[in-house]
Formats: C-alpha cells, structure tokens, sequence
C-alpha cells in the first residue's frame, strides 16, 4: 500500500490527512488499517512512535463517517498518552466535524468531563480508574460502543490494571470489534487477547525502530553516592532539552530541588499531580519554557516532545523494556540524540537484562538464548505484579 488514498477513505478523513502532511502508512499503519476496515479483531505488536495510534484512529473514524452507528472506546495506560491519543484523534476528525472527542482521565474535573459526554461523543478516551468511576456513577454508558481499542496492553498489565480493564470490558456490546496493541506480547497477553478478541489477526512490526535511530549511548559506571554530582556534570557538558529517568515520584522532586539549589532550572513531572499542572508542564517544556524535565516512567510512554537531545537515566527502570521506551524519547523523526545511564553495582543485574533484550531487538533471529532471559523476566515481573496487586488497587486508582 502505498498511499492512504488507496484505502478508499471517507472524504473528510482524506482531507484532514492531507491537511496533516499524512501521505504514505508507516508500517504498522500498512498492516493494521486495511484489517481494520474490514471489521476484523487485530492482535497488534508495535512500539510508541510506529505511527500506532493513527493505526486504530482512521479506521475508527472511517467507520464512523460511513457507518454512523459506531462508536469508539481507547483505553490507555497514562494520562499523557490519553491527551495525545485524543489530540490526535480531534485532528483526524477535523475542527468542522460533528464526531465529537471526550477525554476522560483521573486528576481531571468530573464537571468537565460530565459535560463532555452529554454531548454523546462517538469517541471515548480514556484511563481505566476514571472510565470505571463513571461506569460505577452511571454516567457513562457503553451499550453502544463497539469499537474498543486497548492502546498498550503490556503496560497496562505492568501498572496493575487488569481487574480495571476486565471490569469495563463487561460493559462493553458481546458484538463489538477490538483492537489490542502491545509493544511486546507475552503470554500474558496472548491469554488476554484470547479471552476478549474473536478470531483476531496478527499485525506485527518486527523491527525495533528505537533500536535502529541514531541514538548515541553513553554508559557511565558509577556508585550511588557519586551519581549527583556527575549529573552535574553531565548538565552542564549538554546542550539542548534533556528528560531525566528516576524511580519514583519522591526522587523527581528530590532532585529537582537539588538542582535548584546548584541553580539548574528544572521541573517535576509525575503521576501525583493534577491532570492541569501536568499538562502545563508539558506545554512548557515543549515550548522550551524549561530545558530539564525529570520524570518518573509515566513519560517513558506517549511522550512526543520532538527537541528532546538527551535522555539521561539517573535510575534505571524497573523492567528492561521500559528502557527502550525511555531512551526512543530522543532522536524522533529521523534526529540525532544521546542516552546516558548510570550504572551502579546495584545495577548490574538489570543491566545486564537490558542489554540482552537489547541484542535481541538488534538480532533476533540470532540469540535464541536471550529470547529465554527476556521471558525469564516476563515472568519474574508478572509474578511480582499478581503479588502486590492488592495494595497497588488504590494506588492506581488515584495516579491514572
């Protein structure tokens, strides 16, 4: 396929796509779309950045325009993902249309999205604690949608928010065409499409375009009681907007008021804030109000700030996949960035799974013995999840 024009579009998404610069499918797009249009359920395998979300989008809103009793529900893991997915989706549609978005996310106003839905908007998007607050008001009501999109689903199941999507997925028609997308699919997932896909097929992007961009690393061994300092270090050699990678929410703002005191401007960004102050704070920061954001890994996924030159990974992440999430925040669209991370001896052993995940990624078909390590830690990370489930329920509840 080589332009969308050849997928016999409605006139008005033809026009938006045009308007939009939208000339020719990237590859997921190329394998999902026609699918997609045919109504068929799709098990989709592609990284952020792959073009995904447009992947579902058009075909939602081409069903829509000709169709008209569709209506459509996207699932995301994060906030930020939700605004951008719903962004996207405002700009397909186009400002003269009557296809009418609601984004409806925890840490936004009740009041605002209760307006929002009296307007009957044929798409949702939306984070599952809030969606489920509105199923359980009743002032949501998913009879009619019959288009349910579940926007990275490994993450999902990584966040603890299986019995939140299960529970909305109830609500949803029996009839109804779904569409998962996972950057990765373990057999967690495989179990899940199962349960909720009707025959689906496959749409795989094998490549992994972070692995293949121009993105220089930068390796620095190191102990924890020196890592500041050459933080520092690495601020002041850099040039350019840089994302810093930490653990948790209390070391975002820990080290943002360090840096404050050795007079480096920066600012916070995690899953604590209001839903308006985060959003202020992405604005700012790709408005270059600020050049250092340092984040939890709430912005290792559906990030989209294209001037961001240097992710720099003051704590590695939890899970080795979430590193490629981390480091393809820098060199988009065909770019030049650097990733830093510190290892301390702490570390080793979750290096040592990022770099074997990442040799797959380069070879796959070459390191049958690392695809092992890379399941082994699939399950020792569900295993963790199914564990601590209990007390992440309010916990998550409040954060998405």
């Amino acid at each position: 396929m080589q332009s969308f024009y050849e997928y016999n579009l409605s006139d008005n998404l033809n026009k938006s796509l045009k308007s939009l610069g939208f000339k020719n499918p990237t590859e997921i797009q190329s394998k999902t779309i026609p699918i997609a249009l045919k109504r068929h359920d799709i098990l989709a395998s592609a990284e952020t950045g792959s073009g995904k979300t447009a992947a579902y989008l058009i075909p939602l809103i081409h069903h829509i325009s000709t169709l008209g009793n569709i209506s459509g529900l996207i699932l995301t893991p994060t906030r930020e993902l939700a605004q951008q997915v719903t962004d996207v989706s405002k700009s397909l549609v186009g400002y003269k249309s009557k296809i009418e978005t609601a984004l409806i996310v925890g840490g936004a106003s009740m009041n605002n999205q209760l307006r929002q839905l009296k307007k009957r908007p044929k798409i949702i998007v939306g984070t599952p604690g809030r969606i489920n607050d509105h199923l359980e008001k009743r002032t949501l009501n998913l009879k009619y949608f019959n288009f349910f999109v579940l926007d990275e689903a490994d993450r999902m199941l990584d966040m603890g928010f299986e019995d939140q999507v299960e529970k909305i997925i109830r609500f949803l028609p029996s009839k109804r065409q779904t569409l998962l997308f996972s950057a990765t699919l373990p057999k967690e997932i495989i179990k899940l499409s199962s349960k909720y896909l009707n025959n689906p097929k496959r749409a795989d992007v094998k490549e992994n375009n972070v692995i293949k961009t121009q993105i220089k690393q930068k390796i620095l061994n190191t102990k924890t009681e020196l890592k500041y300092n050459q933080l520092v270090d690495e601020i002041a050699l850099r040039k350019g907007s840089i994302l810093i990678f930490v653990r948790t929410k209390y070391s975002t703002e820990k080290l943002k008021k360090r840096l404050m005191k050795d007079t480096v401007k920066s600012s916070a960004l995690h899953g604590d804030l209001r839903q308006n102050k985060r959003s202020r704070i992405l604005k700012d920061f790709r408005d270059d109000k600020f050049r250092i954001l340092i984040a939890t890994d709430i912005a290792s996924r559906g990030l989209d700030v294209p001037h961001i030159e240097h992710v720099i990974n003051y704590d590695l992440p939890q899970v080795p996949e979430d590193f490629i999430h981390r480091i393809g925040r820098t060199a988009r669209a065909g770019s030049v960035g650097e990733a830093v991370s510190f290892i301390t001896p702490n570390d080793k052993r979750m290096w040592k799974s990022i770099e074997n995940l990442m040799e797959e990624l380069k070879n796959p078909e070459q390191v049958p013995e690392n695809k092992k390590v890379v399941q082994k830690e699939f399950k020792k990370r569900n295993r963790n999840r199914k564990r601590n489930s209990k007390s992440r329920k309010y916990y998550q509840r409040s954060r998405n």
